[in-house]
């Protein structure tokens, strides 16, 4: 693992416990027909922050595993930024890591074509 795939998983274990500090950490996962949403960021049938702990989170775990290359580019941060405004609880905690996320991501160096 490299060091930003290392940084990459840390900030995935800082932003489960962020959801999870602010009780956003659901046990439940949505139904099959949620996850299959073809929009970004499932947009018409979860929550952002059920996005990110259902989608984001496992996807990105599983890239970090093998099972895929990272992406070139990352932008979440925005998105959350949009997401959550109007959030009646500290959001700038979330954002700051999906900031660092995005750094992490658009660092990394593309795969070699070989």
């Amino acid at each position: 693992m490299t060091l930003i795939e290392a940084r990459l998983a840390e900030l995935l274990d800082d932003l489960e416990l962020e959801l999870s500090r602010q009780a956003l950490w659901e046990t439940a996962p949505p139904p099959p027909a949620a996850l299959a949403s073809p929009l970004p960021f499932c947009a018409d049938t979860l929550r952002f922050t059920q996005w990110l702990q259902w989608v984001f989170i496992p996807r990105t775990r599983a890239v970090l595993e093998g099972a895929a290359a990272l992406p070139s580019r990352s932008g979440i941060r925005p998105m959350a930024e949009e997401a959550l405004t109007g959030c009646r609880w500290d959001t700038g905690p979330l954002i700051a890591i999906l900031g660092a996320i995005d750094i992490a991501i658009n660092l990394a160096p593309l795969p070699d074509d070989g």
